[in-house]
Protein backbone atom coordinates (compact mmCIF):
# COMPACT_ATOMS: atom_id res chain seq x y z
CA UNK A 1 0.00 0.00 0.00
CA UNK A 2 2.75 2.37 0.80
CA UNK A 3 4.30 1.63 -2.12
CA UNK A 4 1.38 2.41 -3.92
CA UNK A 5 1.16 5.97 -2.79
CA UNK A 6 4.57 6.54 -3.05
CA UNK A 7 3.71 6.04 -6.90
CA UNK A 8 1.09 8.17 -6.94
CA UNK A 9 3.14 10.89 -5.49
CA UNK A 10 5.64 10.52 -7.83
CA UNK A 11 3.38 10.69 -10.53
CA UNK A 12 2.22 13.84 -9.33
CA UNK A 13 5.19 15.70 -9.13
CA UNK A 14 6.72 14.51 -12.31
CA UNK A 15 3.23 15.77 -13.83
CA UNK A 16 3.71 19.50 -11.92
CA UNK A 17 7.53 19.30 -12.97
CA UNK A 18 5.53 18.29 -16.67
CA UNK A 19 3.60 21.74 -15.97
CA UNK A 20 6.06 24.07 -14.59
CA UNK A 21 8.21 23.18 -18.16
CA UNK A 22 4.99 23.98 -20.90
CA UNK A 23 4.60 27.01 -18.74
CA UNK A 24 7.99 27.91 -18.65
CA UNK A 25 8.55 27.35 -23.07
CA UNK A 26 5.00 28.71 -23.87
CA UNK A 27 6.70 31.89 -21.74
CA UNK A 28 9.66 32.41 -24.55
CA UNK A 29 8.67 35.65 -26.70
CA UNK A 30 6.63 34.45 -29.90
CA UNK A 31 8.54 37.91 -31.52
CA UNK A 32 12.07 39.67 -30.50
CA UNK A 33 12.53 43.27 -31.99
CA UNK A 34 15.54 45.06 -31.58
CA UNK A 35 15.57 48.83 -32.54
CA UNK A 36 18.74 50.73 -33.20
CA UNK A 37 18.55 54.56 -33.11
CA UNK A 38 21.30 55.91 -34.70
CA UNK A 39 22.98 58.92 -32.46
CA UNK A 40 20.54 58.10 -29.78
CA UNK A 41 21.89 59.75 -26.41
CA UNK A 42 20.66 59.49 -22.93
CA UNK A 43 20.90 63.17 -22.21
CA UNK A 44 18.74 64.52 -24.88
CA UNK A 45 16.39 61.76 -24.37
CA UNK A 46 15.56 62.29 -20.71
CA UNK A 47 16.06 66.47 -21.46
CA UNK A 48 12.97 66.21 -24.27
CA UNK A 49 10.65 63.87 -22.11
CA UNK A 50 8.41 66.42 -20.68
CA UNK A 51 7.38 66.40 -24.89
CA UNK A 52 6.74 63.07 -25.28
CA UNK A 53 3.73 61.38 -25.35
CA UNK A 54 2.32 58.64 -23.04
CA UNK A 55 2.90 55.39 -25.85
CA UNK A 56 6.43 56.09 -27.01
CA UNK A 57 9.17 56.60 -25.61
CA UNK A 58 7.79 58.07 -22.10
CA UNK A 59 6.28 54.35 -21.70
CA UNK A 60 9.80 52.89 -22.43
CA UNK A 61 11.27 54.99 -20.00
CA UNK A 62 8.68 54.13 -17.32
CA UNK A 63 7.95 50.31 -17.61
CA UNK A 64 11.09 48.96 -19.06
CA UNK A 65 14.45 47.72 -17.60
CA UNK A 66 16.93 51.19 -18.37
CA UNK A 67 20.41 50.84 -18.55
CA UNK A 68 20.99 54.56 -18.61
CA UNK A 69 24.91 54.37 -19.71
CA UNK A 70 25.06 52.29 -22.43
CA UNK A 71 29.01 51.92 -24.30
CA UNK A 72 30.95 50.40 -26.85
CA UNK A 73 34.44 48.25 -25.49
CA UNK A 74 36.04 49.75 -28.59
CA UNK A 75 36.91 52.81 -30.84
CA UNK A 76 36.61 54.17 -33.07
CA UNK A 77 32.87 53.61 -33.56
CA UNK A 78 30.54 54.29 -36.52
CA UNK A 79 27.38 53.07 -37.36
CA UNK A 80 28.03 50.11 -39.28
CA UNK A 81 30.97 49.09 -36.75
CA UNK A 82 27.81 49.74 -33.93
CA UNK A 83 25.49 47.57 -35.56
CA UNK A 84 27.69 44.88 -36.27
CA UNK A 85 28.89 44.52 -32.68
CA UNK A 86 25.54 45.23 -31.76
CA UNK A 87 24.60 41.80 -33.18
CA UNK A 88 27.36 39.57 -33.16
CA UNK A 89 27.84 40.19 -29.39
CA UNK A 90 31.60 40.62 -30.13
CA UNK A 91 33.91 43.86 -31.40
CA UNK A 92 35.69 44.37 -34.93
CA UNK A 93 38.45 42.74 -34.13
CA UNK A 94 36.15 39.21 -34.20
CA UNK A 95 33.60 40.49 -36.76
CA UNK A 96 35.23 42.54 -39.01
CA UNK A 97 33.31 45.68 -39.89
CA UNK A 98 35.65 48.26 -38.91
CA UNK A 99 33.97 50.97 -40.06
CA UNK A 100 31.46 51.94 -42.63
CA UNK A 101 34.53 51.97 -45.02
CA UNK A 102 37.87 50.97 -45.27
CA UNK A 103 40.88 50.69 -47.33
CA UNK A 104 41.01 47.39 -49.69
CA UNK A 105 45.23 46.21 -49.50
CA UNK A 106 44.76 44.85 -52.71
CA UNK A 107 43.14 47.53 -54.78
CA UNK A 108 44.07 50.40 -52.32
CA UNK A 109 40.68 51.93 -52.92
CA UNK A 110 37.98 52.42 -50.35
CA UNK A 111 35.72 49.12 -49.67
CA UNK A 112 32.00 49.82 -48.12
CA UNK A 113 31.16 47.27 -45.51
CA UNK A 114 28.23 45.63 -47.15
CA UNK A 115 28.90 46.34 -50.93
CA UNK A 116 29.95 43.09 -53.08
CA UNK A 117 31.37 43.31 -56.59
CA UNK A 118 28.94 40.33 -57.61
CA UNK A 119 25.51 40.84 -56.37
CA UNK A 120 25.35 44.24 -55.06
CA UNK A 121 25.39 44.56 -51.34
CA UNK A 122 25.89 40.96 -49.29
CA UNK A 123 27.13 40.90 -45.43
CA UNK A 124 30.07 39.14 -47.15
CA UNK A 125 33.15 40.51 -45.05
CA UNK A 126 31.09 39.82 -41.27
CA UNK A 127 32.78 37.37 -40.28
CA UNK A 128 31.30 35.87 -37.40
CA UNK A 129 27.35 34.74 -36.91
CA UNK A 130 24.40 37.05 -35.62
CA UNK A 131 21.70 36.58 -32.56
CA UNK A 132 19.41 36.27 -35.62
CA UNK A 133 21.74 33.79 -37.27
CA UNK A 134 21.74 31.63 -34.10
CA UNK A 135 17.95 31.56 -34.56
CA UNK A 136 17.88 30.80 -38.00
CA UNK A 137 20.52 27.86 -36.68
CA UNK A 138 18.34 26.46 -33.61
CA UNK A 139 15.07 26.67 -35.55
CA UNK A 140 16.04 24.78 -38.82
CA UNK A 141 15.40 28.00 -40.69
CA UNK A 142 11.43 27.93 -39.50
CA UNK A 143 11.74 31.61 -37.60
CA UNK A 144 11.56 34.23 -39.39
CA UNK A 145 14.00 37.01 -39.41
CA UNK A 146 13.36 40.32 -41.43
CA UNK A 147 15.56 43.84 -41.12
CA UNK A 148 14.21 47.34 -42.26
CA UNK A 149 16.87 50.20 -41.54
CA UNK A 150 17.43 54.13 -43.72
CA UNK A 151 20.98 52.58 -45.24
CA UNK A 152 22.35 49.29 -46.76
CA UNK A 153 25.10 48.90 -43.88
CA UNK A 154 22.26 49.23 -41.26
CA UNK A 155 19.40 46.90 -42.72
CA UNK A 156 22.33 44.19 -43.73
CA UNK A 157 24.30 43.83 -40.93
CA UNK A 158 21.68 43.64 -38.56
CA UNK A 159 19.97 41.09 -40.86
CA UNK A 160 22.65 38.76 -40.54
CA UNK A 161 23.37 35.67 -42.89
CA UNK A 162 20.56 33.77 -42.95
CA UNK A 163 17.65 36.30 -43.07
CA UNK A 164 14.56 36.03 -45.03
CA UNK A 165 14.97 39.51 -46.39
CA UNK A 166 16.26 43.17 -45.80
CA UNK A 167 15.39 46.34 -47.21
CA UNK A 168 16.52 50.14 -47.19
CA UNK A 169 15.84 53.11 -48.77
CA UNK A 170 17.99 54.52 -51.81
CA UNK A 171 17.35 57.13 -54.09
CA UNK A 172 13.84 57.25 -53.71
CA UNK A 173 13.04 53.68 -53.56
CA UNK A 174 13.68 50.54 -50.99
CA UNK A 175 16.88 48.50 -51.69
CA UNK A 176 17.20 44.90 -51.44
CA UNK A 177 19.55 42.33 -52.10
CA UNK A 178 19.24 38.58 -53.95
CA UNK A 179 21.99 37.81 -51.40
CA UNK A 180 19.09 36.26 -48.87
CA UNK A 181 17.30 33.32 -50.81
CA UNK A 182 15.20 32.29 -51.64
CA UNK A 183 13.65 35.62 -52.04
CA UNK A 184 10.90 36.37 -49.64
CA UNK A 185 7.83 36.27 -51.96
CA UNK A 186 6.22 39.41 -48.93
CA UNK A 187 9.61 41.07 -49.28
CA UNK A 188 9.58 41.82 -52.59
CA UNK A 189 5.91 42.85 -53.45
CA UNK A 190 6.27 45.19 -50.41
CA UNK A 191 9.25 47.19 -51.73
CA UNK A 192 7.85 46.83 -55.40
CA UNK A 193 4.46 48.26 -54.47
CA UNK A 194 5.32 50.52 -52.13
CA UNK A 195 7.89 53.22 -51.81
CA UNK A 196 9.01 54.55 -48.87
CA UNK A 197 8.77 58.29 -46.93
CA UNK A 198 10.63 61.06 -46.92
CA UNK A 199 10.88 60.65 -43.02
CA UNK A 200 12.46 57.66 -43.37
CA UNK A 201 11.66 56.85 -39.50
CA UNK A 202 8.43 56.48 -40.68
CA UNK A 203 9.33 54.20 -43.35
CA UNK A 204 10.80 51.84 -41.07
CA UNK A 205 7.90 51.97 -38.82
CA UNK A 206 5.16 50.67 -41.85
CA UNK A 207 7.55 48.39 -43.48
CA UNK A 208 7.65 46.90 -39.90
CA UNK A 209 3.94 46.88 -39.09
CA UNK A 210 3.02 45.56 -42.77
CA UNK A 211 5.68 42.68 -42.33
CA UNK A 212 3.98 41.59 -39.33
CA UNK A 213 0.36 41.83 -40.33
CA UNK A 214 1.33 40.19 -43.94
CA UNK A 215 4.72 37.90 -43.40
CA UNK A 216 2.88 35.34 -40.74
CA UNK A 217 5.13 36.84 -38.05
CA UNK A 218 4.81 35.49 -34.54
CA UNK A 219 2.02 33.66 -35.52
CA UNK A 220 3.61 30.43 -33.66
CA UNK A 221 5.51 29.34 -30.68
CA UNK A 222 9.12 29.90 -32.88
CA UNK A 223 10.57 33.29 -32.29
CA UNK A 224 10.48 35.40 -35.24
CA UNK A 225 12.68 38.41 -35.04
CA UNK A 226 12.76 42.01 -36.73
CA UNK A 227 15.71 44.51 -36.70
CA UNK A 228 15.47 47.96 -37.16
CA UNK A 229 17.00 50.97 -37.50
CA UNK A 230 15.85 54.65 -36.62
CA UNK A 231 17.50 57.84 -36.41
CA UNK A 232 17.65 60.20 -33.93
CA UNK A 233 19.47 63.52 -34.83
CA UNK A 234 20.76 66.23 -32.39
CA UNK A 235 17.67 68.21 -32.39
CA UNK A 236 14.05 68.66 -29.88
CA UNK A 237 12.45 68.10 -32.99
CA UNK A 238 13.74 64.70 -34.15
CA UNK A 239 13.02 63.39 -30.54
CA UNK A 240 9.67 64.54 -30.67
CA UNK A 241 9.17 62.82 -33.86
CA UNK A 242 10.64 59.45 -32.78
CA UNK A 243 8.50 59.39 -30.40
CA UNK A 244 5.38 59.34 -32.00
CA UNK A 245 7.21 56.80 -34.47
CA UNK A 246 7.79 54.45 -31.65
CA UNK A 247 4.24 55.27 -30.00
CA UNK A 248 2.83 54.07 -33.47
CA UNK A 249 5.36 51.19 -33.76
CA UNK A 250 4.28 49.62 -29.86
CA UNK A 251 0.77 50.23 -30.47
CA UNK A 252 0.59 48.48 -33.75
CA UNK A 253 2.68 44.84 -32.60
CA UNK A 254 0.94 44.85 -29.50
CA UNK A 255 -2.29 45.16 -31.54
CA UNK A 256 -1.49 42.04 -33.31
CA UNK A 257 1.13 40.21 -30.26
CA UNK A 258 0.25 40.37 -26.66
CA UNK A 259 3.02 42.08 -25.20
CA UNK A 260 3.91 39.47 -22.94
CA UNK A 261 4.96 37.93 -26.21
CA UNK A 262 6.96 40.13 -27.86
CA UNK A 263 10.44 41.26 -26.16
CA UNK A 264 11.64 44.72 -26.96
CA UNK A 265 15.34 45.53 -26.85
CA UNK A 266 16.39 48.69 -27.52
CA UNK A 267 19.82 50.88 -27.41
CA UNK A 268 21.57 53.51 -29.53
CA UNK A 269 25.15 54.01 -31.60
CA UNK A 270 27.22 56.40 -30.44
CA UNK A 271 27.19 60.16 -30.96
CA UNK A 272 29.19 61.44 -34.20
CA UNK A 273 29.19 65.01 -33.59
CA UNK A 274 31.33 67.53 -35.23
CA UNK A 275 33.32 70.25 -33.86
CA UNK A 276 32.88 73.41 -34.65
CA UNK A 277 36.32 74.95 -35.19
CA UNK A 278 35.15 78.13 -35.25
CA UNK A 279 33.73 77.72 -31.96
CA UNK A 280 36.08 75.90 -30.25
CA UNK A 281 38.79 79.15 -31.87
CA UNK A 282 35.41 81.33 -30.23
CA UNK A 283 36.21 80.03 -26.43
CA UNK A 284 40.09 79.99 -26.65
CA UNK A 285 40.19 75.85 -26.76
CA UNK A 286 42.94 74.63 -28.47
CA UNK A 287 42.76 73.24 -31.88
CA UNK A 288 44.88 72.31 -34.67
CA UNK A 289 44.83 70.81 -38.39
CA UNK A 290 46.72 67.35 -38.80
CA UNK A 291 46.93 66.74 -42.76
CA UNK A 292 47.50 63.05 -42.99
CA UNK A 293 48.73 62.88 -46.57
CA UNK A 294 51.24 65.77 -45.76
CA UNK A 295 52.51 63.71 -42.31
CA UNK A 296 53.01 60.43 -44.88
CA UNK A 297 55.04 62.72 -46.80
CA UNK A 298 57.06 63.43 -44.05
CA UNK A 299 57.51 59.88 -43.18
CA UNK A 300 58.63 59.20 -46.28
CA UNK A 301 61.47 61.45 -46.46
CA UNK A 302 62.72 60.22 -43.07
CA UNK A 303 62.37 56.58 -43.30
CA UNK A 304 64.10 57.61 -47.02
CA UNK A 305 67.10 58.54 -44.90
CA UNK A 306 67.34 55.53 -42.63
CA UNK A 307 66.75 53.03 -45.41
CA UNK A 308 66.82 54.80 -48.81
CA UNK A 309 65.67 56.84 -50.51
CA UNK A 310 61.42 54.90 -51.85
CA UNK A 311 57.99 55.59 -50.66
CA UNK A 312 57.87 53.27 -47.90
CA UNK A 313 54.47 54.30 -46.86
CA UNK A 314 51.70 53.37 -49.73
CA UNK A 315 48.86 54.70 -48.88
CA UNK A 316 46.94 56.25 -46.02
CA UNK A 317 43.03 56.39 -45.42
CA UNK A 318 41.63 58.27 -42.79
CA UNK A 319 44.15 57.81 -39.62
CA UNK A 320 45.62 55.00 -41.31
CA UNK A 321 49.16 54.39 -42.88
CA UNK A 322 50.23 51.38 -45.25
CA UNK A 323 53.16 50.38 -45.96
CA UNK A 324 54.34 48.79 -49.12
CA UNK A 325 55.04 45.35 -47.77
CA UNK A 326 56.41 44.07 -51.08
CA UNK A 327 58.89 46.64 -50.83
CA UNK A 328 60.25 45.86 -47.95
CA UNK A 329 60.35 42.63 -48.52
CA UNK A 330 62.52 43.28 -51.64
CA UNK A 331 64.74 45.79 -49.31
CA UNK A 332 64.77 43.06 -46.42
CA UNK A 333 63.45 45.57 -43.99
CA UNK A 334 61.28 43.98 -41.33
CA UNK A 335 57.94 44.94 -40.64
CA UNK A 336 58.67 45.69 -36.57
CA UNK A 337 61.81 48.25 -37.08
CA UNK A 338 59.85 50.14 -40.03
CA UNK A 339 56.89 50.33 -37.82
CA UNK A 340 58.69 51.28 -34.49
CA UNK A 341 61.09 53.62 -36.17
CA UNK A 342 57.98 55.30 -37.61
CA UNK A 343 56.08 55.30 -34.34
CA UNK A 344 59.32 57.22 -32.85
CA UNK A 345 58.89 59.94 -36.03
CA UNK A 346 55.04 60.41 -35.54
CA UNK A 347 55.06 61.31 -32.11
CA UNK A 348 56.91 64.19 -32.11
CA UNK A 349 54.67 65.70 -34.72
CA UNK A 350 51.84 68.53 -33.09
CA UNK A 351 48.72 66.87 -32.90
CA UNK A 352 49.40 63.09 -32.81
CA UNK A 353 48.71 62.09 -29.10
CA UNK A 354 49.67 58.60 -29.83
CA UNK A 355 50.40 56.15 -32.30
CA UNK A 356 49.79 52.43 -32.49
CA UNK A 357 51.53 49.87 -34.61
CA UNK A 358 49.33 46.98 -35.68
CA UNK A 359 52.25 44.45 -34.38
CA UNK A 360 51.62 45.93 -31.17
CA UNK A 361 48.20 45.68 -30.81
CA UNK A 362 47.85 41.71 -32.04
CA UNK A 363 50.63 41.26 -29.10
CA UNK A 364 50.16 43.66 -26.42
CA UNK A 365 48.11 42.25 -23.56
CA UNK A 366 48.13 45.26 -22.01
CA UNK A 367 44.38 46.64 -20.48
CA UNK A 368 44.84 50.31 -21.60
CA UNK A 369 44.90 49.08 -25.89
CA UNK A 370 41.90 47.32 -24.74
CA UNK A 371 39.47 49.43 -26.88
CA UNK A 372 41.89 50.62 -29.45
CA UNK A 373 43.06 46.71 -29.92
CA UNK A 374 38.91 45.31 -30.08
CA UNK A 375 38.56 48.09 -32.89
CA UNK A 376 41.49 46.96 -34.71
CA UNK A 377 41.01 44.26 -37.97
CA UNK A 378 44.51 43.14 -39.48
CA UNK A 379 42.83 42.40 -42.47
CA UNK A 380 40.93 45.74 -42.48
CA UNK A 381 43.31 48.44 -40.52
CA UNK A 382 46.65 50.21 -41.78
CA UNK A 383 50.34 49.32 -40.53
CA UNK A 384 50.14 52.59 -38.47
CA UNK A 385 47.07 53.92 -37.06
CA UNK A 386 47.13 57.89 -35.34
CA UNK A 387 45.47 59.08 -32.75
CA UNK A 388 44.89 62.44 -33.06
CA UNK A 389 44.92 64.68 -30.20
CA UNK A 390 40.89 65.92 -29.13
CA UNK A 391 39.83 69.00 -30.80
CA UNK A 392 42.02 68.60 -33.75
CA UNK A 393 40.49 68.33 -37.52
CA UNK A 394 41.98 65.52 -39.78
CA UNK A 395 42.73 66.30 -43.41
CA UNK A 396 43.17 64.48 -46.34
CA UNK A 397 44.06 66.99 -49.40
CA UNK A 398 44.52 64.19 -51.71
CA UNK A 399 41.05 62.47 -51.40
CA UNK A 400 39.07 66.03 -49.63
CA UNK A 401 38.30 63.69 -46.65
CA UNK A 402 38.49 65.57 -43.16
CA UNK A 403 36.95 64.71 -39.91
CA UNK A 404 37.37 65.83 -35.78
CA UNK A 405 37.96 64.49 -33.01
CA UNK A 406 36.21 64.34 -30.29
CA UNK A 407 37.49 61.63 -27.22
CA UNK A 408 34.60 62.35 -24.39
CA UNK A 409 32.32 59.66 -24.01
CA UNK A 410 28.60 60.01 -24.66
CA UNK A 411 26.51 57.95 -23.08
CA UNK A 412 23.26 56.37 -24.37
CA UNK A 413 20.55 54.04 -23.23
CA UNK A 414 19.85 50.79 -23.58
CA UNK A 415 16.12 49.78 -22.81
CA UNK A 416 14.44 46.07 -22.15
CA UNK A 417 10.66 46.16 -22.72
CA UNK A 418 7.65 43.57 -23.09
CA UNK A 419 8.06 40.09 -22.57
CA UNK A 420 7.48 40.17 -18.55
CA UNK A 421 10.29 42.79 -18.00
CA UNK A 422 9.85 44.65 -14.77
CA UNK A 423 10.49 48.18 -14.94
CA UNK A 424 14.12 49.30 -13.42
CA UNK A 425 16.65 51.78 -14.09
CA UNK A 426 20.61 51.20 -13.77
CA UNK A 427 23.03 53.38 -14.11
CA UNK A 428 26.19 50.80 -13.68
CA UNK A 429 27.65 51.47 -17.54
CA UNK A 430 27.41 48.52 -19.70
CA UNK A 431 28.46 47.76 -22.89
CA UNK A 432 26.68 46.34 -25.88
CA UNK A 433 28.52 43.28 -26.36
CA UNK A 434 25.97 41.57 -23.88
CA UNK A 435 22.95 42.41 -25.55
CA UNK A 436 22.89 39.45 -27.68
CA UNK A 437 23.98 36.76 -25.55
CA UNK A 438 20.69 38.57 -23.37
CA UNK A 439 18.61 37.83 -26.23
CA UNK A 440 19.61 34.67 -26.84
CA UNK A 441 19.30 33.84 -23.31
CA UNK A 442 15.83 35.02 -23.17
CA UNK A 443 14.77 33.19 -26.30
CA UNK A 444 16.84 29.77 -25.46
CA UNK A 445 19.17 29.76 -27.90
CA UNK A 446 22.98 29.99 -28.52
CA UNK A 447 24.80 33.00 -28.18
CA UNK A 448 26.77 34.36 -31.52
CA UNK A 449 30.05 32.11 -32.15
CA UNK A 450 32.65 34.62 -31.32
CA UNK A 451 30.43 36.35 -28.37
CA UNK A 452 32.39 35.68 -24.86
CA UNK A 453 30.00 38.59 -23.02
CA UNK A 454 28.01 37.86 -20.05
CA UNK A 455 24.05 38.58 -20.78
CA UNK A 456 22.50 42.01 -19.58
CA UNK A 457 19.29 40.54 -17.98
Amino acid sequence: MRNKYLYITLLSILGLNAEAQEQLIAQTPRLVVTITIDQLRTDYLETYAPLYGTDGLRRLLTEGKVFTNGTYNFTPVDRASAIASLYTGTSPYYHGITAEEWLDKETLRPQNCVRDQKIGYSPQFLATSTISDELKMATNGIAKVFAFAPTADAAILSAGHAADGAAWMANGKWGTTTYFRPLNQWLSGYTRLYQPDANSNKSVTDATLKCIEQAGIGNDDKTDMISLTYEAGQQMESYVALDRQIAQLLNGIEHQIPKDRVLFVITGTTSREEEEEDHLERYRIPTGTFYINRTANLLNMYLGAVFGSAKYVEFCHKNHLYFNHQLLRQKNIHLGEISSRSQEFLLQISGVRNVYTANQLLTSDSYLLESIRNGFNVEKCGDLIIDIAPGWKLINEDTSEQSSTRSAHVPFPIIIYGAGTKAERIQTPVTVDRIAPAIARAIRIRAPNACVAEPLF
